[in-house]
């Protein structure tokens, strides 16, 4: 086992030695071996890394890090100097096409399957001035004459957080791209060009693979951004700045990543299970392509012991353009945890359905505990098959919704989290349970009976059936849920009307005699609804036993960050600590319906929800933490 290092006074014909370290990391990708490790000292490089070879396992990975106590930054980006007065702040800057080679960002469209936007064209080119993102106008007069936006509103980008930077909307380029050259148009504003740091992104990633099957490699420490990635919807090829592209057990840790101009962190697919067909040829519903796509990759050795498993932690991941963690099929069995991730899709340059600071598809028994992300237009986003799935101990605060699951069927397991902005929940799935969260905003809900998608055998990915959403087969427990005059919807009442047991649906399906799909339809699931409690508007399901509710008690709610800490302040009535919970588990939570599966650990065995948001034992208190009592709260839950 060897370990290389590079560093910025290093040679490209060095041994990679400490000594006599190579230059450039790439050049250390080139022939690090399984068990091999990289050691970067500190400065910038301006590189996309490919790693060449893959680790062996998970105790004989490939490890790419910082040296101890430096810091290092790969950027996707050169910088670019020589800018040309045109009138007032304006400068432009003409650039022969040779110097971007064969990806020149600024020719490329930001397009592909489900993007929305319509009115305006977008590219994937970027220009930040002194680290910051600007702002791409659509034609030139945007740049001598930059104007504040209008915000936008659009499904779950409401108007309180589309538009979080209108300081930074007078920062405006444009750039014309001709055979020969590139010319960009930029307003600097009161800064001086000559003066500043201004860079241009110039490659589409920054740590990514070219090939298939880079397995096992770590990478740690780096500060990474300024990427070119393209769109990465969930029927494409899915880059990112920075992933393992189509392999197994990447750990991705304590590195700080922004300004992908799509999205950070890719655990997706790849192009040969299918890229964007809708939009190429026009024939058929995207939807229909991307239900192809899992049986080609089921086909192409889509598994768990050829994909995912990967491991993302302790990251700090935020102003991207798309998503701060994007992934279908390729995410499977991962874990993502300590993450905080805010700031994803708020500039708001271009639309599309698959945005948010997490949005997977296809997430089997994946792992997404103790994240902080705030400030997204939608902080997590679990989109078809989400199966065995556990979303637990995270913090959702200031986003524009915090969390969407959508046409899956379960198991999957929401249990204390932090649900507070104003658009707290959208439940479009079934098969569900959710214990011991804090819900102060609206839940919407629906069926969707125009799209089957699939489920699957326990923990795999092999295809056990596919089905649509009927809308229910859900369970609440132990949750503190809080109205709010801005939202239409918080609690569970949505659920009246539906049985209470499989054995009762089972009667009532059975009542009308010999049936087939037709009574399956018609007849409500049943939902498992207990031990809630209910103030200040929210509301309660009609046949819950057992609960607490008080409309006109006013808890006084606030999650407040304070440097590196965020505060829950939190007022409750006298009968709070009268209402006792129970602990919930595999043994009690009733198994999914349509899945016919246990809520169970990823290695089958059972399950106990006995930890709350920061760590204690379980206590018998609804909400994510047990510590809360009658009258006033402050809780640190963060940092």
């Amino acid at each position: 086992m060897t370990e290389y290092h590079v560093a910025k006074n290093g040679g490209l014909i060095n041994p990679g030695t400490k000594a006599q370290p190579f230059l450039n990391i790439q050049q250390a990708a080139e022939i690090a071996q399984a068990g091999d490790t990289v050691t970067v000292h500190s400065g910038e490089y301006r590189e996309w890394v490919r790693p060449r070879q893959a680790g062996l396992s998970e105790f004989r990975p490939v490890t790419y890090q910082v040296a101890a106590g430096e810091q290092v930054v790969i950027k996707g980006s050169e910088q670019i100097t020589g800018w040309e007065p045109v009138s007032g702040t304006v400068y432009k800057k003409v650039i022969a096409n040779e110097f971007f080679g064969d990806f020149n960002p600024f020719k490329e469209t930001i397009w592909g399957d489900w993007m929305t936007e319509t009115s305006r064209t977008a590219h994937l080119g970027e220009v930040y001035l002194n680290g910051r993102a600007m702002y791409e106008a659509t034609d030139l007069a945007g740049v001598t004459e930059p104007v504040l936006r209008e915000t936008v509103e659009e499904f779950f980008v409401f108007v309180e957080v589309a538009e979080r930077y209108p300081e930074r909307l007078k920062y405006t380029w444009f750039a014309e791209v001709t055979e020969t050259t590139t010319t960009i148009y930029a307003n600097f504003q009161e800064t001086d060009p000559a003066q500043a740091l201004v860079e241009i992104n110039v490659r589409p990633a920054c740590f990514y693979p070219e090939t298939n099957g880079m397995d096992y490699i770590t990478v740690r420490g780096f500060e990474i951004c300024h990427g070119a990635c393209k769109w990465a919807p969930p029927s494409g090829d899915q880059p990112g700045m920075i992933g393992p592209r189509w392999s197994r057990g990447w750990i991705i840790e304590d590195n700080q990543i922004h300004d992908a101009k799509c999205s950070a962190i890719s655990l997706g697919k790849v192009a040969e299970s299918g890229d964007n067909y809708y939009s190429r040829r026009k024939d058929k519903p995207g939807y229909t392509y991307q239900l192809e796509s899992v049986f080609t990759a089921e086909d192409q050795g889509w598994s768990r012991e050829r994909i995912g498993s990967h491991i993302l932690r302790r990251n700090h991941i935020y102003d991207c353009g798309q998503n701060g963690i994007v992934g279908h099929l390729g995410c499977v069995f991962s874990k993502i945890y300590d993450n905080h991730i805010h700031d994803i899709s708020m500039k708001r340059e271009y639309r599309g359905w698959e945005i948010a600071g997490i949005k997977l598809h296809a997430a089997i028994d994946v792992e997404i505990a103790n994240n902080q992300i705030h400030d997204c237009s939608c902080g997590t986003w679990l989109d078809w098959q989400t199966q065995g799935t556990r979303i637990s101990r995270n913090l959702y605060y200031d986003n524009g919704l915090d969390f969407f699951v959508e046409v899956s069927h379960g198991p999957y397991l929401v249990d204390n989290n932090l649900f507070v902005s104003r658009f707290a929940l959208r439940n479009f799935s079934q098969g569900g349970a959710y214990v011991n969260n804090l819900i102060a905003g609206n839940i919407d809900w629906a069926d969707v009976r125009d799209r089957a998608t699939p489920y699957h055998l326990k923990h795999s990915t092999k295809v056990k059936g596919y089905a649509v959403v009927y809308g229910g087969d859900d369970r609440w427990y132990n949750n503190l849920f809080i109205g709010r005059p801005d939202a239409a919807a918080v609690g569970t009442a949505n659920y009246n009307g539906h049985p209470t047991s499989l054995a009762a649906f089972i009667d009532e399906v059975q009542s009308f005699g010999p049936v087939d799909v037709e009574k399956f339809q018609e007849v409500k699931e049943p939902v498992y609804i207990n031990d809630n409690i209910y103030l200040q508007g929210a509301a309660a399901f009609d046949k819950e036993a057992h609960s607490l509710t008080i409309a006109t008690f006013d808890p006084q709610l606030s999650v407040q960050r304070e440097g590196e800490r965020v505060v829950l302040k939190l007022t409750l009535p006298e009968e709070f600590t009268r209402q006792q919970a129970a602990l919930r588990g595999t043994a009690n939570l009733m198994r999914t319906r349509l899945t016919d599966a246990e809520f169970e650990n990823p290695d089958g065995s059972s399950l106990v929800i006995d930890t709350d948001l920061v760590g204690a034992s379980f206590g018998n208190v609804c909400g994510p933490l047990q510590q809360l009592t009658a009258g006033a709260n402050e809780v640190v839950i963060w940092g």
